[in-house]
């Protein structure tokens, strides 16, 4: 069983354009609405594949009815906590070469008799040997320390730990020492508190978070592939997009994709990292914050090196 948590779930609308022009009337080509946030993209790569996830956040009012109707044509099991607030609406722009441009509203706060109910719904699903992956944004009421003071809650009951965060609460969360962490480019950046230009560079900042006790980082580097770091283990991979359409989720379905791969072969962490990248491939292929297929991720094979160069620039600077 893979367990989400996402405090700031949100309904996504993606709007399909021929060009984003500042202060012009802009006329869409087309459009669609999903439900979002990052542990919820998680739970739907999952459920696209059939593998077992279930679902925590909390949803209030005609926008939260909306998000859980979303979630079940989906096939995704979700354990909703009941909140006052409505979850927030995002919208992404995105242009005929793959460029989008993303609005996130912050997302209604949370009361803590909420937030510890929310607590309770992950807490009590989790059985030893479950994963659980908490995952985006912590919306107003929800103390940075969330993820962190978590972690050894959902470790003594025998649970995996993945935080996808950033900010504070992933600086926080780094004391607490998850087994995954899964930072993109900017968050490990912002993580070590230093510029990071090449592979060498990244793989320096993944082993300085193994020294602060996380088990293992995965860190997503965009059209650069993504480079894999735990005890003993060091692993670049890439999976080549030839017409990219949306990069909204392709982290989260990267997630998924390894998440699905070592719950089952926990030592495999070349198979998990190539099953991620073709994941987080497939992802980007699709409109909107989709969640790829099997067939659609088969259509994107990664491949993963067990040596780097060290000196290789990251594109994404």
């Amino acid at each position: 069983m893979i367990i989400t948590l996402t405090p700031n779930p949100s309904l996504d609308k993606t709007l399909q354009i021929p060009r984003l022009e500042r202060g012009a009337v802009v006329r869409a080509s087309g459009g669609r609405v999903d439900a979002g946030g990052k542990g919820v993209n998680v739970s739907r790569a999952l459920a696209a594949h059939g593998l077992a996830s279930t679902a925590v956040l909390p949803l209030g009012g005609a926008a939260g009815a909306r998000l859980a109707e979303l979630l079940d044509l989906a096939g995704v099991p979700a354990r909703v906590v009941t909140v006052a607030g409505e979850p927030r609406v995002n919208v992404t722009v995105a242009e005929p070469d793959g460029v989008t441009t993303k609005i996130n509203e912050p997302g209604p706060a949370l009361s803590l008799s909420e937030v510890s109910e929310m607590v309770d719904a992950v807490v009590g699903l989790v059985s030893p040997g479950t994963w659980v992956a908490g995952c985006g944004s912590l919306p107003s009421g929800v103390p940075d320390s969330f993820y962190a003071d978590l972690v050894p809650r959902l470790r003594d009951l025998g649970a995996h730990v993945v935080v996808d965060t950033s900010g504070p609460a992933l600086r926080a969360v780094l004391a607490a020492g998850p087994d995954l962490v899964k930072p993109n480019l900017e968050e490990l950046v912002e993580a070590v508190g230093r510029p990071l230009s090449t592979l060498g560079d990244v793989v320096s900042a993944a082993r300085e978070l193994l020294e602060r006790g996380i088990s293992t980082v995965l860190a997503s580097l965009g059209a650069d592939g993504a480079v894999l770091v735990s005890s003993g283990v060091c692993l670049y991979g890439t999976a080549r997009v030839s017409r990219p359409l949306s990069t909204v989720g392709a982290g989260d379905a990267l997630l998924a994709g390894y998440l699905a791969h070592i719950s089952s072969a926990p030592a495999d962490f070349g198979g998990a990292l190539a099953n991620a990248l073709s994941f987080g491939a497939a992802a980007t292929s699709l409109p909107g914050s989709r969640m790829p297929g099997p067939d659609e991720v088969a259509a994107f094979p990664a491949t993963v090196h067990e040596r780097l160069d060290p000196s290789q620039k990251l594109s994404l600077l």
